[in-house]
């Protein structure tokens, strides 16, 4: 989502424009992110906060069925411009910061895809008791068992196996 922001940066500080966002961020570009930005007039900067809630298409790591996850998130970020808004001379910038490139625009999609990153879950599963695939044959076990899942898939592990049948 690209937002002007060359009026907002003449104004004095504590100014504020508020924006809806919908976008679709993600490498390609398939997760979505739906909410509200307010842009304040900082002294130097503008100051992005909001409220967003993204709907994120991954797979099951375990079944690997496809899965629609909903992530709320709020976002807060500054952003500095890369140029003086009154004499148009290039400011020093640091390159971790987010930067309003030199037409006064601001582009919240890397922030945006970076917090919906964050907010993942380190292992997506359909559902918690997601039984997974047969290592196997393949089987999806949330939909039916195997005739191999009591197989020894490893002969090292058989003496194990074995105690745990309570041989």
């Amino acid at each position: 989502m690209y937002i002007n922001v060359a009026q907002l940066l003449k104004e004095p500080v504590g100014s504020t424009r508020h924006y809806i966002v919908d976008e679709f961020v993600g490498e390609q570009c398939e997760n979505r992110v739906q909410g509200k930005v307010t842009l304040t007039q900082a002294k130097g900067s503008i100051l992005v906060t909001g409220s967003m809630i993204a709907t994120v298409h991954d797979i099951c790591n375990r079944c690997l069925n496809p899965v629609d996850l909903s992530i709320e998130f709020k976002i807060e970020e500054q952003y500095f411009p890369s140029i003086d808004i009154v004499s148009g001379l290039p400011l020093s910038t640091n390159p971790e910061n987010y930067t309003i490139d030199k037409n006064n625009i601001i582009d919240l999609s890397e922030a945006l895809n970076q917090y919906v990153l964050m907010k993942m879950p380190m292992k997506i599963l359909c559902k918690p008791e997601c039984a997974g695939i047969c290592p196997s044959c393949g089987k999806n076990l949330n939909e039916s068992t195997c005739k191999c899942q009591d197989q020894i898939k490893n002969h090292r592990w058989s003496k194990l196996a074995n105690l745990k049948k309570g041989e």
